[in-house]
């Protein structure tokens, strides 16, 4: 199906339900939940983002059997619940960690994550802490690439536009073209044309080309 009408027939989809958990340190974590299956994708948004800018691409990943959970990371959206004592508004691996035991809970089976900039270093953080095996996949969106690569343990989708500028103005294609050349088999990197950044990408003309490339690495065997 063209990817065009696999997205406007995914946008007829509405959200399966709301989610809500509680990460190991007591602080409250939301999301929305799409579709169903034993092969779950969890999707963190980047910075500037919250759970509901991943709203097309969750119902398109959806559409192709997965149960989708998309979280609003602490102090982002509805995630401001915390105790009094351990208030951090900081984004937290603990927020991961917590949605894949929720949905362990709901019947997943595999879990992959979908990372975006500041997500995508939470997944770094998430996938070393993890038990092995846990989490299946990692798409890591214009992450920092700040890890050890060799710690980066399962299938890795790399993806970034060649003229994102990071830190200093340097690009971040450098950064992780280094991560990517040290982390273990198996690996892809996707280089997309532009400067946009993370999930900004789906706002430009590569925005099929990255879904389509997600979609892929998402369901292949």
């Amino acid at each position: 199906m063209p990817l065009v009408l696999l997205l406007l027939a995914a946008l007829c989809l509405p959200a399966q339900e709301p989610a809500r958990f509680t990460a190991k340190d007591g602080w409250n974590i939301y999301g929305d939940l799409y579709g169903k299956g034993s092969r779950a994708v969890l999707l963190v948004h980047g910075g500037r983002f919250d759970k509901a800018s991943w709203t097309p691409q969750a119902k398109a990943i959806a559409k192709e059997g997965f149960q989708v959970l998309a979280i609003d990371l602490r102090g982002k959206g509805a995630s401001k619940e915390g105790p009094p004592d351990r208030r951090n508004d900081i984004a937290m691996p603990l927020d991961l960690l917590a949605a894949i035991r929720y949905l362990q809970g709901n019947g997943a089976r595999s879990i992959s994550i979908v990372g975006a900039s500041m997500g995508g270093n939470l997944a770094e953080e998430a996938l070393r802490l993890a038990e092995p095996g846990v989490i299946e996949r990692v798409v890591f969106l214009a992450h920092g690439a700040y890890g050890p690569p060799q710690l980066l343990k399962g299938r890795k989708l790399f993806a970034v536009a060649r003229n994102d500028m990071g830190p200093n103005n340097v690009p971040r294609l450098s950064r992780i073209q280094a991560q990517f050349d040290a982390a273990p088999e198996p690996k892809e990197l996707l280089v997309l044309d532009g400067d946009a950044h993370a999930q900004f990408l789906f706002e430009t003309d590569q925005a099929d080309r990255l879904l389509r490339a997600i979609l892929r690495f998402l369901t292949a065997p």
